[in-house]
């Protein structure tokens, strides 16, 4: 018997533009791609194989063939980008996505010195054969970018030919968008988002509380990326409002007496615990 809940938010349908769940693989095996891709294929849109750990993992084209035969684009992390750039190897690193059939990439400078003008021009040579996501802002907790300046990156980067921009966080969530407790610059990302549209943004949001704070702030269908492999099924609950975090933010009813009703129940149930 197939499950019928009422009042559940609309997700957007794959393949998506908006509502991205961006997966971070940080080194699975052939197998565990499998069983990731049985479980959560619907409820993932790309994966960044993190980082330089494609550069070291065995059996790496069958793993690649395990997801594009998904129908989920794969990339290789930021990080090998940059030691490829930083060795005056970027035309390698274009051959090697071309011998993997990799159709996405990541342009970043979150680690090497990276001026903004050659940054660009990567980004429009790229985006001749490529489909691009740039990345702004620094994995240093120290090198803190003003908000306008996020700004200023993120549309030159659009109009270079990036499809969307990744906004910086790490693997940790506590840098870029976050501060090094883990809480969301929210100053930082209302001056964003108020000059940028949000759809062109993806946010790295790893902890859980991080993905609740930007789905309330911009709903269900919000970019999300660095969501490891066994919290994908949990985000989705968050964005269905099937979790306790988000329960109370996506039920509504057309009779607001009925809302208030279920409100005082739950609030009787709480009382009573």
């Amino acid at each position: 018997m197939a499950f019928t809940l009422n009042h559940l938010p609309k997700r957007t349908e794959k393949p998506r533009n908006e509502g991205l769940t961006l997966a971070l693989d940080k080194g699975y095996s052939v197998r565990q791609a499998e069983d990731f891709v049985e479980s959560s294929s619907n409820y993932f849109d790309v994966v960044k194989l993190g980082w330089g750990t494609s550069y070291i993992t065995q059996n790496l084209e069958e793993k690649i063939a395990v997801y594009q035969n998904a129908g989920i684009p794969v990339y290789f992390g930021g990080t090998l980008f940059e030691a490829y750039v930083l060795r005056d190897q970027l035309d390698a690193y274009v051959e090697l996505m071309k011998n993997y059939g990799i159709g996405h990439v990541e342009v970043s400078n979150g680690t090497i010195w990276l001026s903004d003008d050659r940054k660009q021009a990567i980004i429009k040579e790229l985006s001749q054969e490529f489909y691009v996501y740039s990345e702004v802002g620094s994995k240093n907790p120290n090198d803190i970018i003003p908000p306008y300046k996020w700004v200023k990156i993120i549309e030159n980067e659009l109009k270079a030919g990036s499809q969307k921009v990744i906004c910086e966080a790490r693997e940790s969530g506590t840098v870029g968008v976050f501060r090094p407790n883990g809480e969301v610059r929210s100053g930082l990302i209302e001056e964003i988002t108020d000059q940028i549209p949000q759809e062109k943004l993806i946010f790295e949001a790893p902890q859980k509380e991080q993905q609740v704070w930007f789905i309330r702030k911009f709903g269900s269908n919000v970019n999300l990326g660095n969501i490891v492999p066994a919290e994908v099924i949990s985000l989705e609950t968050l964005r269905l409002g099937l979790r306790g975090d988000t329960l109370l933010d996506f039920y509504s009813l057309d009779d607001d007496e009925d809302l208030n009703n279920v409100m005082k129940d739950t609030n009787t149930i709480s009382n009573k615990e």
